[in-house]
């Protein structure tokens, strides 16, 4: 393990983070796994997927 990141997960035990900080970090987490749900579930629609443009950036 690195050194690094024992002194991070002391600091951690000494001084938990805020409960806000906990609220936003657990709320970022299930924003992306319901992004992926729906993606997974649904499907990416055709409007958000790029078409390659080939090496010259145009098709003939």
């Amino acid at each position: 393990m690195n050194p690094r990141w024992l002194f991070r997960m002391a600091k951690w035990a000494q001084r938990p983070p805020s409960e806000k900080r906990v609220k936003l970090v657990l709320g970022v987490i299930v924003l992306c796994l319901l992004l992926v749900a729906i993606e997974y579930f649904i499907g990416w629609p055709d409007w958000m997927t790029v078409e390659p443009a080939g090496r010259r950036g145009w098709l003939p």
